[in-house]
């Protein structure tokens, strides 16, 4: 059985904020993947990026997800987790892939500075680009998606509840 419910989007999607009134709602523990790897590394997200570079992070960010062992529970990973493929394997066979949708410029309005949010950008990528080449991977992942735009957290809320209920039925 897939109890588990796992959000994937952008940052500043509310992937944490929405999956903890989801998991209260549904009455399911919370699991933030990112709190994990810090807990795992023992540091903040930003320093082990400056320490071992994005290829080192994506490979401890798979590792920590992957090993993610859970029932009953709205697990939160981070933005870029769907570049790790083994981890996301994992996470369709032990729940549903709720993508949690917002366009280019709804995530710019909410993110004034990427870097200081921790969104791993290559040498030169533009936050644009970022934003469209993820956007192909979380739809392939997805198997719920719930658009926000125009949404305040609570009718987003409402509708992943909503979509949820429906695609278990």
């Amino acid at each position: 059985m897939k109890s588990n419910l796992i959000f994937i989007g952008m940052p500043a999607v509310g992937k944490s904020t929405v999956g903890v009134v989801v998991a209260k709602q549904l009455g399911m523990q919370f699991i933030d993947t990112d709190l994990l790897i810090q807990k795992q590394e023992k540091r903040h997200l930003r320093e082990i990026i400056a320490d071992v570079g994005e290829e080192g992070f994506l490979k401890i960010e798979n590792q920590v997800n992957q090993e993610v062992d859970a029932e009953n529970a709205v697990i939160s990973p981070g933005g870029s987790i769907v570049y790790c493929e083994e981890a996301m394997k994992h996470f369709k066979e032990i729940g549903t892939v709720v993508y949690l949708k917002a366009s280019y410029q709804t995530i710019k309005k909410r993110i004034r500075s990427p870097k200081k949010r921790g969104v791993v950008l290559k040498e030169g990528q533009s936050f644009r680009d970022l934003y469209n080449e993820r956007v192909k991977l979380f739809e392939k992942y997805a198997d719920i998606t719930v658009c926000e735009d125009g949404c305040e957290i609570e009718q987003t809320i409402e509708n992943v509840l909503s979509a949820v209920r429906k695609y278990n039925k």
